[in-house]
Protein backbone atom coordinates (compact mmCIF):
# COMPACT_ATOMS: atom_id res chain seq x y z
CA UNK A 1 0.00 0.00 0.00
CA UNK A 2 1.60 3.36 -1.23
CA UNK A 3 0.21 6.51 0.90
CA UNK A 4 0.42 9.91 -0.56
CA UNK A 5 3.17 12.36 0.43
CA UNK A 6 2.06 15.64 2.22
CA UNK A 7 1.51 18.40 -0.24
CA UNK A 8 4.08 20.82 0.10
CA UNK A 9 2.48 23.48 1.29
CA UNK A 10 0.99 24.12 4.75
CA UNK A 11 0.00 22.66 7.55
CA UNK A 12 -1.75 19.23 7.40
CA UNK A 13 -4.99 19.34 8.75
CA UNK A 14 -5.28 23.29 8.84
CA UNK A 15 -6.98 25.44 5.78
CA UNK A 16 -4.81 27.95 4.08
CA UNK A 17 -4.61 31.10 4.79
CA UNK A 18 -3.11 34.27 3.12
CA UNK A 19 0.84 33.11 3.07
CA UNK A 20 -0.32 29.75 2.12
CA UNK A 21 -1.84 30.79 -0.69
CA UNK A 22 0.97 33.31 -1.95
CA UNK A 23 3.62 30.46 -1.68
CA UNK A 24 1.41 28.45 -3.58
CA UNK A 25 0.88 30.89 -6.47
CA UNK A 26 4.52 31.38 -6.62
CA UNK A 27 5.18 28.23 -7.93
CA UNK A 28 2.92 28.61 -10.85
CA UNK A 29 4.67 29.20 -13.86
CA UNK A 30 3.41 30.37 -17.26
CA UNK A 31 3.58 27.12 -19.58
CA UNK A 32 1.67 28.35 -22.88
CA UNK A 33 0.34 31.42 -24.54
CA UNK A 34 -3.21 32.86 -23.87
CA UNK A 35 -3.44 35.63 -26.75
CA UNK A 36 -0.90 33.28 -29.25
CA UNK A 37 -3.41 30.25 -28.53
CA UNK A 38 -6.82 31.86 -28.34
CA UNK A 39 -6.63 35.13 -29.27
CA UNK A 40 -5.35 34.97 -32.20
CA UNK A 41 -7.75 32.32 -33.28
CA UNK A 42 -10.65 34.54 -32.31
CA UNK A 43 -8.65 37.44 -34.31
CA UNK A 44 -9.13 35.19 -37.80
CA UNK A 45 -13.21 34.96 -36.71
CA UNK A 46 -14.05 38.30 -36.78
CA UNK A 47 -14.94 38.41 -40.59
CA UNK A 48 -17.88 36.39 -40.00
CA UNK A 49 -18.75 36.42 -36.66
CA UNK A 50 -19.07 39.33 -33.52
CA UNK A 51 -16.69 39.85 -31.08
CA UNK A 52 -16.98 41.33 -27.64
CA UNK A 53 -15.19 42.08 -24.91
CA UNK A 54 -17.16 40.58 -21.78
CA UNK A 55 -14.56 42.01 -19.34
CA UNK A 56 -11.02 42.11 -18.19
CA UNK A 57 -9.09 40.20 -16.20
CA UNK A 58 -6.99 41.66 -13.39
CA UNK A 59 -4.18 39.46 -11.61
CA UNK A 60 -1.46 42.37 -11.53
CA UNK A 61 0.79 42.23 -13.15
CA UNK A 62 -0.93 39.71 -15.68
CA UNK A 63 -3.90 41.34 -16.84
CA UNK A 64 -6.02 39.25 -19.79
CA UNK A 65 -9.19 40.87 -21.87
CA UNK A 66 -12.03 37.94 -21.91
CA UNK A 67 -13.72 37.68 -25.10
CA UNK A 68 -16.85 35.88 -26.39
CA UNK A 69 -17.75 35.39 -29.71
CA UNK A 70 -21.49 36.33 -31.08
CA UNK A 71 -23.84 35.83 -34.23
CA UNK A 72 -23.63 38.36 -36.04
CA UNK A 73 -26.80 38.65 -37.16
CA UNK A 74 -28.69 38.41 -34.04
CA UNK A 75 -32.54 37.76 -34.14
CA UNK A 76 -34.65 38.17 -31.18
CA UNK A 77 -37.42 35.23 -31.93
CA UNK A 78 -34.60 32.76 -31.87
CA UNK A 79 -33.31 30.77 -29.33
CA UNK A 80 -30.08 31.16 -27.96
CA UNK A 81 -26.81 28.53 -27.63
CA UNK A 82 -24.60 29.37 -25.09
CA UNK A 83 -20.79 27.76 -25.37
CA UNK A 84 -18.22 28.03 -22.65
CA UNK A 85 -14.78 26.43 -22.27
CA UNK A 86 -11.73 26.79 -20.36
CA UNK A 87 -13.77 27.77 -17.25
CA UNK A 88 -11.35 25.18 -15.68
CA UNK A 89 -8.09 26.64 -17.71
CA UNK A 90 -5.85 23.31 -17.78
CA UNK A 91 -8.71 21.65 -20.18
CA UNK A 92 -7.27 22.35 -22.65
CA UNK A 93 -10.26 20.68 -25.23
CA UNK A 94 -12.78 22.33 -23.96
CA UNK A 95 -10.92 25.98 -25.19
CA UNK A 96 -9.42 24.18 -28.54
CA UNK A 97 -13.35 22.42 -29.09
CA UNK A 98 -14.97 25.84 -28.69
CA UNK A 99 -12.80 27.51 -31.22
CA UNK A 100 -13.16 24.50 -33.17
CA UNK A 101 -16.59 24.32 -33.24
CA UNK A 102 -16.69 28.07 -34.35
CA UNK A 103 -14.30 27.73 -37.36
CA UNK A 104 -16.02 24.75 -38.55
CA UNK A 105 -19.71 24.50 -37.92
CA UNK A 106 -21.32 27.95 -36.29
CA UNK A 107 -22.17 29.03 -39.43
CA UNK A 108 -24.38 26.31 -39.86
CA UNK A 109 -26.35 27.89 -37.57
CA UNK A 110 -26.56 31.21 -38.95
CA UNK A 111 -30.35 31.85 -38.78
CA UNK A 112 -31.69 28.94 -36.77
CA UNK A 113 -30.41 30.36 -33.30
CA UNK A 114 -28.14 33.05 -31.69
CA UNK A 115 -25.09 31.62 -30.44
CA UNK A 116 -22.59 32.95 -27.47
CA UNK A 117 -18.89 30.96 -27.34
CA UNK A 118 -17.02 32.00 -24.36
CA UNK A 119 -14.07 29.86 -25.39
CA UNK A 120 -11.45 30.45 -22.66
CA UNK A 121 -12.96 32.01 -19.32
CA UNK A 122 -10.08 31.37 -17.36
CA UNK A 123 -7.14 32.72 -19.66
CA UNK A 124 -4.94 32.73 -16.01
CA UNK A 125 -5.34 28.98 -15.24
CA UNK A 126 -5.21 28.33 -18.84
CA UNK A 127 -1.74 30.02 -19.31
CA UNK A 128 -0.73 28.42 -16.08
CA UNK A 129 -2.38 24.41 -17.15
CA UNK A 130 -4.30 24.78 -13.43
CA UNK A 131 -7.82 23.99 -12.27
CA UNK A 132 -8.13 27.20 -9.97
CA UNK A 133 -7.33 30.96 -10.32
CA UNK A 134 -4.78 33.14 -9.05
CA UNK A 135 -6.13 33.04 -5.85
CA UNK A 136 -6.29 29.46 -5.49
CA UNK A 137 -10.37 29.36 -5.77
CA UNK A 138 -12.01 26.89 -7.90
CA UNK A 139 -13.75 29.23 -10.93
CA UNK A 140 -16.45 26.25 -11.41
CA UNK A 141 -17.87 26.44 -7.82
CA UNK A 142 -18.07 30.17 -7.95
CA UNK A 143 -21.18 31.06 -10.46
CA UNK A 144 -23.12 32.59 -7.57
CA UNK A 145 -24.90 36.28 -7.12
CA UNK A 146 -22.26 38.98 -6.34
CA UNK A 147 -19.13 36.48 -7.22
CA UNK A 148 -16.18 37.50 -5.87
CA UNK A 149 -14.19 35.31 -8.44
CA UNK A 150 -13.81 37.69 -11.32
CA UNK A 151 -13.37 34.92 -13.92
CA UNK A 152 -17.75 33.55 -12.71
CA UNK A 153 -18.53 37.43 -12.18
CA UNK A 154 -17.63 38.42 -15.47
CA UNK A 155 -19.64 35.58 -17.56
CA UNK A 156 -22.68 35.85 -15.63
CA UNK A 157 -22.56 39.78 -16.38
CA UNK A 158 -22.65 38.55 -20.35
CA UNK A 159 -25.39 35.98 -20.05
CA UNK A 160 -27.80 37.92 -17.30
CA UNK A 161 -29.72 40.16 -20.42
CA UNK A 162 -30.52 36.35 -22.57
CA UNK A 163 -30.10 34.04 -19.00
CA UNK A 164 -33.82 33.13 -19.63
CA UNK A 165 -33.60 32.54 -22.90
CA UNK A 166 -30.91 30.18 -23.66
CA UNK A 167 -32.59 26.58 -25.03
CA UNK A 168 -28.97 25.31 -24.80
CA UNK A 169 -25.85 25.72 -22.74
CA UNK A 170 -22.57 23.59 -23.33
CA UNK A 171 -19.92 23.37 -20.44
CA UNK A 172 -16.59 21.91 -21.87
CA UNK A 173 -14.56 20.30 -19.54
CA UNK A 174 -12.05 17.57 -19.34
CA UNK A 175 -11.29 14.94 -16.47
CA UNK A 176 -7.42 14.30 -16.36
CA UNK A 177 -4.64 12.21 -14.50
CA UNK A 178 -3.53 15.12 -12.77
CA UNK A 179 -6.95 15.92 -11.12
CA UNK A 180 -5.52 12.80 -8.93
CA UNK A 181 -2.19 13.77 -8.86
CA UNK A 182 -1.59 17.40 -8.34
CA UNK A 183 -5.57 19.25 -8.01
CA UNK A 184 -7.19 16.84 -5.38
CA UNK A 185 -4.27 16.99 -3.22
CA UNK A 186 -3.50 20.34 -3.42
CA UNK A 187 -7.64 20.94 -2.71
CA UNK A 188 -7.40 18.85 0.21
CA UNK A 189 -4.11 20.48 1.66
CA UNK A 190 -5.48 24.40 1.04
CA UNK A 191 -8.82 23.21 3.14
CA UNK A 192 -7.36 21.14 5.67
CA UNK A 193 -8.92 17.92 5.12
CA UNK A 194 -7.15 14.48 4.57
CA UNK A 195 -6.56 13.68 1.14
CA UNK A 196 -8.94 10.40 -0.02
CA UNK A 197 -7.40 9.30 -3.69
CA UNK A 198 -10.38 9.03 -6.14
CA UNK A 199 -10.38 6.86 -9.54
CA UNK A 200 -10.05 8.71 -13.06
CA UNK A 201 -12.79 7.71 -15.63
CA UNK A 202 -11.33 6.55 -18.91
CA UNK A 203 -13.75 7.83 -21.58
CA UNK A 204 -16.42 10.81 -22.33
CA UNK A 205 -18.89 11.45 -19.88
CA UNK A 206 -21.72 14.01 -19.27
CA UNK A 207 -23.04 15.77 -16.31
CA UNK A 208 -26.95 16.12 -16.26
CA UNK A 209 -28.71 18.62 -13.69
CA UNK A 210 -29.94 16.70 -11.02
CA UNK A 211 -32.86 19.68 -10.27
CA UNK A 212 -34.04 18.95 -13.69
CA UNK A 213 -32.45 15.95 -16.01
CA UNK A 214 -32.49 15.16 -19.70
CA UNK A 215 -32.22 12.18 -20.23
CA UNK A 216 -33.01 11.92 -23.56
CA UNK A 217 -30.83 14.93 -24.70
CA UNK A 218 -28.22 13.68 -22.16
CA UNK A 219 -27.81 10.30 -24.51
CA UNK A 220 -28.52 12.06 -27.69
CA UNK A 221 -24.99 14.34 -26.63
CA UNK A 222 -23.81 10.52 -25.89
CA UNK A 223 -24.94 8.51 -29.17
CA UNK A 224 -22.71 11.40 -31.36
CA UNK A 225 -19.73 11.54 -29.49
CA UNK A 226 -19.44 7.75 -29.33
CA UNK A 227 -18.76 7.95 -33.18
CA UNK A 228 -15.63 9.85 -32.60
CA UNK A 229 -14.47 8.74 -28.93
CA UNK A 230 -15.17 6.23 -26.51
CA UNK A 231 -17.82 6.49 -23.67
CA UNK A 232 -16.90 6.11 -19.67
CA UNK A 233 -17.70 3.00 -17.93
CA UNK A 234 -19.06 3.36 -14.07
CA UNK A 235 -16.60 1.30 -11.63
CA UNK A 236 -16.61 -1.28 -9.26
CA UNK A 237 -19.58 0.86 -7.75
CA UNK A 238 -21.60 1.77 -10.53
CA UNK A 239 -20.12 5.49 -10.34
CA UNK A 240 -18.18 7.71 -12.42
CA UNK A 241 -16.25 10.23 -10.10
CA UNK A 242 -17.95 9.24 -7.21
CA UNK A 243 -21.86 10.04 -8.58
CA UNK A 244 -24.05 7.27 -9.63
CA UNK A 245 -24.28 6.36 -13.15
CA UNK A 246 -28.15 7.35 -14.56
CA UNK A 247 -27.74 6.45 -17.93
CA UNK A 248 -24.50 4.95 -20.25
CA UNK A 249 -21.85 7.69 -19.71
CA UNK A 250 -24.10 9.99 -17.39
CA UNK A 251 -23.90 11.48 -13.63
CA UNK A 252 -26.14 14.23 -12.24
CA UNK A 253 -24.66 16.91 -10.29
CA UNK A 254 -26.74 19.51 -8.46
CA UNK A 255 -25.82 22.36 -10.35
CA UNK A 256 -26.93 25.07 -8.75
CA UNK A 257 -26.20 24.35 -5.26
CA UNK A 258 -22.77 23.58 -6.04
CA UNK A 259 -22.19 26.84 -8.43
CA UNK A 260 -21.61 25.33 -11.74
CA UNK A 261 -20.78 27.42 -14.94
CA UNK A 262 -23.72 25.18 -16.23
CA UNK A 263 -26.36 26.85 -13.91
CA UNK A 264 -26.17 29.78 -14.80
CA UNK A 265 -28.84 30.16 -17.17
CA UNK A 266 -32.66 28.89 -17.40
CA UNK A 267 -31.86 26.50 -20.15
CA UNK A 268 -33.76 23.11 -20.43
CA UNK A 269 -31.13 21.75 -21.97
CA UNK A 270 -27.51 22.05 -20.11
CA UNK A 271 -24.80 19.53 -19.92
CA UNK A 272 -20.64 19.43 -18.59
CA UNK A 273 -18.95 17.52 -21.03
CA UNK A 274 -16.03 15.53 -19.77
CA UNK A 275 -13.24 13.68 -22.12
CA UNK A 276 -10.41 12.28 -21.08
CA UNK A 277 -6.83 13.28 -23.02
CA UNK A 278 -4.69 10.93 -20.79
CA UNK A 279 -6.62 7.53 -22.20
CA UNK A 280 -4.07 5.72 -24.12
CA UNK A 281 -7.16 4.82 -26.70
CA UNK A 282 -8.01 8.82 -26.94
CA UNK A 283 -5.48 11.50 -28.91
CA UNK A 284 -5.54 14.84 -28.54
CA UNK A 285 -7.24 15.77 -31.81
CA UNK A 286 -9.75 13.18 -30.81
CA UNK A 287 -11.14 15.08 -27.37
CA UNK A 288 -11.30 18.55 -29.50
CA UNK A 289 -13.68 16.55 -32.03
CA UNK A 290 -15.75 15.06 -29.22
CA UNK A 291 -16.33 18.38 -27.64
CA UNK A 292 -17.54 19.90 -30.72
CA UNK A 293 -19.58 16.47 -31.74
CA UNK A 294 -21.74 17.14 -28.41
CA UNK A 295 -21.85 20.97 -29.16
CA UNK A 296 -23.44 20.07 -32.69
CA UNK A 297 -25.81 17.02 -31.17
CA UNK A 298 -27.06 19.20 -28.41
CA UNK A 299 -28.33 21.88 -30.74
CA UNK A 300 -29.88 19.34 -33.14
CA UNK A 301 -31.77 17.68 -30.55
CA UNK A 302 -32.83 21.35 -29.19
CA UNK A 303 -33.63 22.20 -32.37
CA UNK A 304 -36.11 18.80 -32.84
CA UNK A 305 -37.68 18.93 -29.68
CA UNK A 306 -38.84 22.75 -28.52
CA UNK A 307 -41.84 21.65 -26.94
CA UNK A 308 -40.25 19.05 -24.59
CA UNK A 309 -37.97 22.72 -24.44
CA UNK A 310 -41.19 24.25 -23.03
CA UNK A 311 -42.26 21.82 -20.71
CA UNK A 312 -38.91 21.60 -18.86
CA UNK A 313 -38.98 25.65 -18.29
Amino acid sequence: MTTQPPYPIGTPGTPWGAAEVAAWRSRQTIRRNYRADVLSVIETLRARFEVVEYGQLDYRPDSYPLLAIGSRHWRDELPCVLVTGGVHGYETSGVRGALQFVEQHASNYAGRVNLIVAPCVSPWGYERIHRWNANAIDPNRSFRTDSPVQEAAALMRLVAPIRDRVLVHLDLHETTDSDESEFRPALAARDGVAYVPGEIPDGFYLVDDSAHPQPAFQQAVIAAVAKVTHIARADRHGEIIGSPMVAPGVIEYALDQLGLCASITSAPYKTTTEVYPDSPRATAEQCNAAQVAAVCAAIEFALAHPARASVAR
